[in-house]
């Protein structure tokens, strides 16, 4: 999965969704991409696992346009 730029979303990725939101990637599945113990969101098959400020873990199966990288994992 890729962000709207071109770059792969990975986990520990800040986004921003929809300009108003926040969220940490924790999975990264097209990547295998994970922070500990996101491996567990492995059998979605695809797309990313999300934890946001506004619902909490969500799932997003494919591309997004709303989902801006603001920073790298440290």
């Amino acid at each position: 999965m890729k962000y709207a730029d071109g770059q792969r979303v990975l986990a520990g990725d800040v986004v921003s969704i929809n300009g108003r939101y926040h969220g940490v990637v924790v999975a990264a599945i097209d990547d295998k991409s994970y922070l500990p113990g996101g491996e567990g969101w492995e059998y979605l098959g695809t797309g990313a696992m999300i934890d946001t400020d506004f619902g909490g873990l969500v799932h997003y199966p494919e591309y997004d346009a709303e989902l801006v990288l603001v920073r790298r994992a440290s």
